[in-house]
């Protein structure tokens, strides 16, 4: 007996595995019918046939439906009406990808570099006076620096910049230029120069020089005639009335030089103030008037002809001053205006980065690339 329980369990295990599920299920409470003892012989024969004697099922007529087998999947996927939308949307991607790849390819091909000549590699700044001294008189010259020029090539730079050599005064590191177009002579000549430029070029360098178009030394010639008012010069630095007695300067506002106090100084020829944000040897070039434009730009073009490929601006932000020469803001509201003397003491809303100064550099940079017939070789 227990011989005969074992087996019809073991043939309703049978039967109920031959069930086939089509991804729905019909009731899970339906309970199992316990396998008639009387038929066991005959439930046994026709589940044995079943196993071993199983074919491909037919799902002809069938439709599709979710949890479908694979060997019905394979059936409809092959159907035109499903094969061709999928090959459709498949070429599609292909040929969106190589569109994509191509245009890639495109913009790469045709757009200009990224990064210009000046941005591709080092630059070795030099101050002349502390390099080579070639003729042993204590200043560095132009001479030793172009008798370390395959040094700088062996340090793999692509740029060499020199900074201020014009006429000058020992003032603020010879940023007080005397003369825009001369060499100072502590560093040798314009034939020295002329010489560097072409070694230079030689090697396959570019050459960078500093310009400082916002002021001039009060020795400059520009500056001795507009003192006197001279013609044009007249207005070439930034004059105004103020109160000088005893020696005493009572300025026309409370702006303030870099290097501290008032940025106002008097000048007794002419007298009047002029206005100076560094030193007081220094005065500044008045942008508003058009003919100090005309003549940077003509400075631009001296050196472009020497063979310079770009220039270091510097002090860009204070080419232009307001108009209406109001006092600054005191960064402390309740200091006692009469003790603010510090640079830092002010913000300086009114001679900084004004209205107009991006104009004065944007026409700097066209008379540069008006002058090149190289595009791109000549940067600001």
């Amino acid at each position: 007996m227990a011989e005969d329980k074992s087996k019809r369990d073991s043939i309703g295990m049978n039967m109920k595995g031959c069930q086939t599920n089509n991804g729905f299920v019909h009731n899970e409470d339906i309970l199992e019918q316990t396998p008639d003892t009387g038929s066991s012989a005959d439930n046994l024969q026709h589940s044995t046939t079943s196993i071993l004697g199983s074919q491909e099922p037919d799902f002809k007529g069938v439709q599709p439906y979710a949890g479908m087998p694979k060997e019905v999947l394979f059936q409809f996927s092959g159907q035109a009406r499903y094969r061709i939308p999928r090959e459709i949307l498949f070429w599609l991607a292909v040929a969106s990808v190589l569109v994509l790849i191509a245009a890639t390819v495109a913009i790469i091909v045709l757009s200009p570099k990224c990064l210009d000549w000046w941005q591709e590699g080092p630059m070795y700044q030099i101050y002349p006076r502390s390099f080579k001294d070639s003729n042993k008189d204590g200043n560095g010259d132009l001479k030793g620096i172009q008798d370390k020029l395959d040094y700088i090539t062996a340090l793999n730079v692509k740029t060499v910049w020199i900074t201020s050599f014009y006429k000058s005064s020992l003032k603020d590191f010879r940023y007080g230029v005397e003369d825009f177009r001369q060499v100072d002579s502590i560093f040798g000549t314009m034939e020295d120069f002329e010489n560097l430029v072409a070694a230079i070029h030689d090697k396959g360098l570019k050459l960078i020089i500093d310009f400082i178009p916002n002021h001039t030394s009060d020795k400059h010639t520009w500056f001795q005639l507009s003192r006197t008012r001279t013609g044009k010069y007249t207005d070439y630095y930034i004059w105004h009335d103020c109160t000088h007695e005893n020696g005493t300067t009572v300025p026309p506002n409370n702006w303030l030089s870099v290097y501290g106090n008032s940025s106002w100084h008097f000048d007794e020829v002419r007298n009047q103030c002029y206005f100076h944000q560094f030193m007081k040897e220094q005065p500044d070039l008045n942008f508003r008037n058009p003919d100090v434009q005309e003549e940077i730009k003509e400075i631009l073009r001296f050196w472009l002809t020497k063979g310079v490929d770009g220039f270091s601006f510097d002090a860009v932000k204070f080419l232009l001053e307001a108009k209406h020469l109001r006092d600054e803001i005191q960064v402390n509201k309740t200091q006692i205006p009469d003790t603010v003397t510090q640079y830092s003491e002010l913000y300086h809303d009114f001679t900084t980065t004004q209205v107009g100064m991006h104009d004065i550099v944007r026409s700097f940079r066209q008379t540069m690339d008006q002058y090149s017939t190289e595009p791109g070789r000549y940067r600001l």
